[in-house]
């Protein structure tokens, strides 16, 4: 990975509804601009992922989504508000970030959610984006939302258990993300913080040979993570079932890397083969030690060597 850097310029952009959101730009002022659309829901951005670019040749662009990170206000307050806070409104915020930076076109890089949402932007602004870099792809589906939320029980049994009984007996053979967010959103701290303890143990049991979240440490961080995934599942991120894999052939001729971990659990209902072979002239690239992370050095070899590529498209 490249050396580690820190922001030549960071602020907070009113996008309206009461919101701020956190941004900052790295590397050089003059490079290709790339912006960097993190996970979660809820996860906030890293410094880390700053590395994955050449900073002399990139314009690295990171912002915290709405109600997260750095962002205002924050979805782990004791009371948070999540009603303006929906797929739409994270699309919006980016291109008024776009905007607000002077920015024609970017690359776009993300993983996981990130690439729910960078597909999203991607089939709303075309022709705002140069390039696309994912990894640990999802369309969110409503069956891939299913997996994660009660699907994989059957690989992972126990830690399964633990999550469904962490709401009422009533509940448990419903939408157990919408029983969470329930749970998540009540005002007494006993409930949403012992709520958020559970959900985000199952993130972590879902992971095999990935290390448990540090972030999960931190109760703020772990609310809010909880609470944002929460709404969006039960929300089913938004959108349409199966909207981004029917709209995606419109994005032939933007070049697209797609790095999957043939080890993550997400792969088990067909994600990856299935957004590529509706996505003409994108790049799959299956990694077989890899699970859902990008610290593993054939995953890092492999997004690392399409900005490399990229930056030279100018």
């Amino acid at each position: 990975m490249y050396p580690a850097i820190e922001p030549y310029d960071h602020g907070m952009l009113d996008v309206g509804d009461g919101h701020q959101i956190y941004w900052e730009t790295c590397g050089n002022p003059d490079g290709k601009p790339a912006l960097v659309v993190h996970g979660g829901p809820g996860s906030g951005c890293s410094a880390n992922v700053r590395r994955f670019f050449d900073p002399a040749r990139y314009r690295i662009v990171l912002a915290d989504q709405r109600g997260c990170g750095r962002s205002t206000p924050h979805a782990g307050a004791p009371v948070a508000d999540l009603s303006a806070n929906t797929t739409e409104h994270l699309v919006a915020d980016f291109e008024r970030l776009r905007e607000h930076l002077g920015i024609e076109k970017w690359l776009l890089f993300g993983g996981s959610w990130g690439s729910v949402l960078s597909l999203a932007y991607a089939l709303r602004h075309t022709e705002r984006v140069s390039e696309i870099v994912l990894m640990g792809l999802a369309t969110d589906r409503f069956i891939e939302i299913e997996l994660l939320i009660r699907g994989l029980g059957a690989y992972f049994p126990d830690g399964f258990a633990k999550f469904r009984d962490g709401v009422p007996e009533s509940e448990r053979d419903g939408d157990l993300s919408a029983a969470y967010h329930r749970l998540l959103m009540d005002p007494d701290p006993a409930v949403h913080h012992q709520a958020a303890k559970n959900w985000c143990a199952w993130e972590d049991a879902m992971l095999p040979g990935v290390p448990p979240h540090d972030d999960f440490e931190d109760p703020a961080y772990r609310l809010c993570f909880a609470r944002l995934v929460t709404h969006y599942f039960s929300n089913r991120a938004f959108l349409p079932d199966g909207e981004i894999l029917r709209e995606v052939g419109r994005l032939a001729g933007i070049p697209a890397v797609l790095a999957q971990g043939v080890l993550d659990t997400s792969n088990l209902v067909g994600t990856p083969w299935l957004l590529h072979h509706a996505w003409p002239g994108s790049e799959l690239v299956m990694l077989d030690d890899v699970g859902h992370t990008v610290s593993a050095a054939s995953m890092q070899e492999v997004l690392i060597g399409a900005t490399d590529r990229f930056a030279l498209r100018g």
